[in-house]
């Protein structure tokens, strides 16, 4: 939680002012059973008349009236420092995320990454704006209550010391149990909110193979371990109040009976006795607030934890110095090796093949053989294990990832639209472009009709992920937006899965009259998209068996062979 301070330097005032504006509600608090044993021993018992009981009524009202403004000021910059903070800390963990590489992200899930974004920072927001409110002030007026207890008397203030002294360790100590049990609570929430975010990612397939009871079943597993753990850590948690409120109970007993006693024998009056009562039950309530907070604290150390996770975490993507080694080749791959673990197999086995400027470079092979891999590494999304990957003769972990991606235009498998409009969409690829340069791309990326059978036009709205656009138009939509920026390097992972073999060859034939003459890459499964490339790469389990024209391969590369009699043997026939 330490490190997470700093997130309030920016709200430091409010963070003085609200517990400053707690104290002096605290001592005006303290002041009220004086104000209350006043009046019994004096005004009541002590004959002063009626007049000095509204006297000091009036300043037990204004004892109230000047707490209440102090109470309401103090909530106020509490949130005021607590929302703050929350902002500051979520915005810094965003920005974080972003600079992670794919294999950090892999790693800790996007589920997890969610939960941590929201729910956690939300825990830990929750307990700053506690902490800032009741942190000095449950303790103030109870050790004050204390310590006015021994200007009463010091046999009722040592019944007072014992019973704080009781009640620290019983807070204490259900903390120290509660602390990691609620780490494990949070984790129970991570697994709820993958099972609900897959679920929810492919309802389509879960209702294609009838699978609701199953993904129903699931979820409620989910839900009840998280269930379970939140009800065993709630017991727990439940013991502070009523272990609180039974020490203190007795110490009441305890207080009257050492009270009366001393009235007895005249050491104590009434109404120094109902001022002592006063003080105990402040205790009281005061326990009971740091109880609750110590409850919401603890749960935000475990989110704390669970943050401090991300933001001490170091990106895996290496970054060297700018060494030309061979600047013949555009894009060379050198002796390339690549995995997903430092512990795992290599995704990717001693890749090496050069690529000169302008030239379209097909890459096919079997599901898992390493093709999706193998591009990732040109915009420095992985780090390759061994080898390296030159672009222009410098290695690609020196040239800078910003520098590198603006450098690159890349065509995921998975089409992601996001919410806007068509137009909002296409300018990711570059945000200066004209309306003339998006219809151009447009064009290129055969998405023309797209765009002209919409009401709006460019103006179209586009729903989250693009839900209202079928694949084939989510594809060539995000096709066009990488051909906005007019990139040097063009990649095209698997991106024109949904496209009908017509409109694939149409765009292929589009992106060779592109003038400003990209490198284009093509991921796909289908000989005919890649056939006509300048260059073919075959993969197979990470390694590449073959590399050459369509021809070429077709003589020497048994696999490529293969595929391609597999997809044609019908017009062969």
């Amino acid at each position: 939680m330490k490190k997470l301070i700093k997130y309030l330097k920016n709200y430091k005032l409010y963070s003085v002012l609200a517990p400053l504006f707690k104290l002096l509600e605290a001592i005006f608090e303290l002041f009220v059973p004086l104000v209350v044993a006043a009046i019994i021993d004096n005004g009541v018992n002590g004959g002063q008349g009626e007049s000095y009981v509204i006297y000091a009524c009036l300043i037990l009202v204004a004892l109230g009236v000047i707490g209440l403004i102090s109470a309401v000021s103090a909530q106020y910059f509490a949130a005021k420092a607590a929302v703050g903070f929350s902002k500051e800390l979520r915005s810094d963990l965003f920005n974080k995320i972003q600079s992670l590489s794919y294999y950090e992200i892999d790693k800790l899930g996007a589920s997890s990454l969610i939960t941590r974004m929201n729910s956690d920072v939300n825990q830990i927001q929750s307990g700053v704006n506690m902490v800032l409110r009741l942190f000095m002030r449950s303790p103030f007026i109870v050790f004050g209550a204390m310590i006015m207890a021994y200007f009463v008397n010091v046999t009722a203030g040592n019944v007072l010391a014992l019973t704080i002294l009781a009640l620290t360790v019983t807070v204490v100590a259900i903390t120290l149990i509660s602390l990691p049990l609620y780490k494990k609570v949070q984790n129970n929430l991570d697994e709820v909110t993958k099972s609900t975010r897959e679920t929810l990612t492919g309802v389509r397939v879960v209702r294609a193979f009838c699978k609701e009871e199953n993904e129903i079943e699931g979820f409620n597993q989910s839900t009840k371990k998280l269930f379970d753990s939140q009800k065993f850590v709630g017991k727990i948690s439940a013991l502070m109040n009523p272990l609180t409120y039974s020490i203190v109970n007795v110490a009441l007993i305890i207080l009257i009976y050492v009270g009366a006693i001393q009235v007895n024998i005249g050491d104590l009056t009434q109404g120094e006795v109902i001022a002592l009562y006063n003080y105990m039950s402040q205790i009281l309530v005061e326990l009971v607030k740091f109880a609750n907070l110590v409850i919401i604290v603890t749960k935000g150390f475990a989110c704390a934890g669970r943050i401090n996770e991300v933001l001490d975490m170091q990106s895996s993507l290496k970054h060297g110095e700018v060494i030309v080694n061979d600047a013949n080749s555009f894009i060379k791959f050198n002796e390339v090796c690549a995995k997903y673990s430092q512990n795992g197999e290599n995704a990717l086995e001693n890749i090496s093949f050069s690529v000169n400027r302008g030239e379209t470079v097909g890459i096919i092979g079997g599901t898992g053989s390493g093709k999706t891999t193998l591009i990732n590494l040109i915009p420095h999304f992985y780090d390759a294990s061994v080898g390296e990957v030159l672009i222009e003769g410098i290695n690609v972990n020196a040239l800078g990832d910003e520098e590198l991606r603006e450098r690159c235009g890349i065509v995921p498998q998975k089409a992601v639209l996001f919410k806007g409009t068509i137009k909002e969409n296409l300018l990711w690829g570059n945000k200066n472009a004209t309306d003339e340069e998006i219809l151009e791309a447009i064009k290129y990326a055969q998405a023309e009709d797209v765009v002209n059978s919409k009401k709006l036009g460019l103006d179209e709205p586009v729903e989250q992920g693009g839900k209202n656009f079928s694949g084939g138009q989510r594809q060539r939509l995000t096709i066009a937006r990488a051909l906005v920026k007019k990139p040097e390097i063009l990649i095209l992972d698997d991106s024109t899965s949904a496209l009908d073999y017509a409109t694939d060859a149409k765009l292929r034939n589009s992106l060779k009259q592109l003038n400003y003459n990209p490198t284009v890459f093509i991921v796909s499964q289908r000989t005919s998209s890649i056939m006509h490339a300048d260059k073919i790469i075959v993969l197979d389990a990470g390694k590449m068996v073959g590399i050459g024209t369509h021809e070429e391969l077709l003589n020497n590369c048994e696999i490529y062979k293969e595929i391609y009699d597999s997809q044609f043997s019908k017009e062969v026939k």
